[in-house]
């Protein structure tokens, strides 16, 4: 397994015919934590989208978690995504359902067919991000802050090798945010590497990491203190 669990090599990336980055080159070690930092419209979640696929890599060359994502296939992106847990801004949790069953939504879907096996993992994921207790609420039930929380247990259900959060904090307060923050940050010294989109500056400034900025269709990086 390569140390290397991101790598592109002068990809361009498009937004239906638009080309919104070009000349990307970017490695993402295991274990790392990345900040991708932009305006709106700059570029980032385009970026994001198309380490999961949800937009094609048609220029360059790149791998993710030892898929080749200029090779892809449709039939290979769940497999692709069952490798990399997602973490979106708007939750994306199912409304009719409590936590736990959302959760156990996913984990059938993924394959998991004992019941208590699944279980088991999901007082586990929700336990990693202090959400055990709250199991068998319903999501209206929940604030912003613990909505977030269950989504990224959700990323963690499958014991992700990468996790991709997008804008994680871009619907929360400030302080929730870095309650939020503590617990990716957390993840990431227990070993999952974790690439986040954010315009949040406060953040970055209070969780320093290393920090690309999308801006004039380039990816560079920046030095803490010039975000």
């Amino acid at each position: 397994m390569s140390d290397s669990i991101l790598e592109l090599k002068n990809v361009t990336i498009y937004q239906e015919k638009n080309m919104v980055l070009q000349n990307v080159s970017l490695e993402v070690k295991r274990g790392d934590f990345l900040y991708i930092i932009g305006k709106t419209g700059s570029g980032k979640s385009s970026l994001m989208k198309t380490l999961y696929a949800d937009l094609p890599l048609t220029e360059g060359e790149g791998t993710i978690v030892d898929f080749d994502l200029a090779k892809l296939k449709e039939s290979d992106i769940p497999y692709l995504r069952r490798k990399i847990g997602i973490v979106f801004q708007d939750f994306k949790l199912l409304p009719d359902r409590s936590i736990f069953d959302n959760l156990d939504f996913v984990l059938k879907a993924t394959g998991w067919k004992e019941t208590e096996e699944r279980k088991h993992q999901i007082d586990e994921v929700l336990d990693k991000v202090g959400m055990k207790s709250m199991a068998f609420k319903m999501p209206h039930q929940l604030s912003g802050g613990e909505q977030q929380r269950v989504a990224i247990a959700r990323a963690l259900l499958n014991n992700p090798e990468l996790i991709l959060a997008d804008e994680p904090t871009g619907n929360l307060d400030p302080q929730t945010s870095v309650e939020v923050m503590g617990v990716l940050k957390k993840i990431n010294e227990n070993g999952k590497t974790i690439i986040m989109s954010t315009h949040d500056y406060a953040l970055i400034m209070k969780f320093p990491s290393k920090t690309l900025k999308c801006e004039d269709s380039t990816l560079f990086e920046v030095v803490q203190r010039t975000v």
